[in-house]
């Protein structure tokens, strides 16, 4: 027998727990954005196992491990052990100037899907910016960081500029 099964059986009837216990709906604001940053995620993943995926992979990594402290604030507001930080916005910031510097302007719109990786970085993108809204939309009845917002914003912005990157390879 499994001593640690997957299954608790605590949440068959639509609630889940936030940090110290305290049980909530599945669809409570904060568990939507937390399966958003999930799936996104999730979604950056499937960027960092494609083959041509290598220059950004570091970047990708990074990220990821920042979306788990990320997650672990939204689900723990008053845990200040687990905080994105300004330090983590800088270096987003950073990235998108140092990929972005071997890119031409642009001057059309972009449409996704000249290569998988481009596609799925574009997917990431789009899957940021619902999180955003919903971090947003729990704002307005709930305390939530700043920083936060910035991060998200600050990240669908590094996702773009690193689709781009990808097709102009």
């Amino acid at each position: 027998m499994n001593k640690f099964p997957i299954y608790t059986r605590k949440g068959d009837k639509g609630e889940t727990s936030l940090a110290g216990g305290i049980r909530v709906a599945k669809n409570h604001e904060r568990i939507e954005v937390i399966g958003a940053i999930d799936e996104l995620s999730a979604t950056l993943g499937i960027v960092r196992s494609i083959d041509n995926a290598r220059p950004f992979c570091q970047i990708i990594h990074r990220v990821q491990n920042e979306l788990i402290r990320f997650m672990s604030e939204i689900v723990s507001p008053e845990d200040s052990r687990f905080r994105i930080l300004q330090d983590d916005i800088q270096q987003l910031e950073s990235d998108i100037d140092k990929t972005s510097e071997s890119l031409d302007a642009l001057t059309e719109f972009i449409v996704a899907g000249d290569s998988r990786q481009s596609a799925f970085l574009h997917l990431a993108r789009t899957v940021c910016r619902r999180a955003e809204r919903q971090l947003v939309a729990l704002s307005i009845n709930d305390k939530v960081s700043p920083l936060t917002l910035a991060y998200l914003n600050r990240l669908s912005d590094l996702l773009f500029v690193l689709s781009r990157a990808c097709d102009s390879r």
